[in-house]
């Protein structure tokens, strides 16, 4: 009965895991979407869906990107935490150190993500570098969020590659020593 009630918690679990990761991946693609509309259009002050006439595609790409920052930590979170609880694995890391590394690799692919965005923006209208990055904010500007993005995404990796090389392995099976019989009987 225990054994049940594990493997349908186990399943919830990912479940969880499952659904966090769309939920990010989801967002992630809006805010692409959204980043596109304002490197190429200029029309980010439009509604993103008409049937929500007053969420302007800008407001939608930052909100957007919020939820992708949180749904994706979590769910790397929640998998970092599944695999290290497989049977293979029994050293145990601390659960902030499942978290941290989760924050690290979101990060790095979401600053990476931020400055390709901002970088096209530079190249398509570089006037912009020097506005604000949205209407919700009076500061930063687009072109400080682009260095503070290249900072995060330095930053992150350089986490995120310490974290993976210090994680506890299984570790590898050690070769027994072999053993001298005192009481062996050596003919020469």
């Amino acid at each position: 009965m225990k054994s049940v009630r594990t493997r349908s918690q186990a399943s919830r679990k990912l479940v969880v895991e499952s659904v966090t990761f769309g939920i990010g991946y989801t967002a992630t693609l809006i805010w692409a979407g959204t980043a596109l509309v304002a490197s190429f259009t200029g029309n980010e002050a439009s509604p993103y869906w008409p049937a929500i006439p007053q969420l302007r595609t800008d407001t939608t790409g930052v909100l957007a990107f919020a939820a992708a920052i949180v749904s994706l930590v979590l769910s790397r979170y929640l998998q970092l935490r599944r695999r290290s609880s497989a049977p293979v694995r029994r050293a145990e890391r601390p659960a902030g150190l499942f978290l941290t590394q989760a924050i690290a690799e979101t990060a790095a692919i979401l600053g990476t993500a931020l400055v390709v965005y901002l970088s096209l923006n530079a190249v398509t209208h570089p006037e912009t570098l020097a506005r604000q990055l949205t209407h919700l904010l009076p500061w930063p500007t687009e072109g400080t969020v682009r260095v503070a993005a290249l900072f995060i995404c330095l930053v992150a990796m350089s986490t995120r590659r310490y974290l993976r090389a210090t994680a506890n392995r299984p570790s590898q099976p050690t070769a027994v020593p072999e053993t001298t019989d005192v009481n062996a009987d050596v003919t020469a």
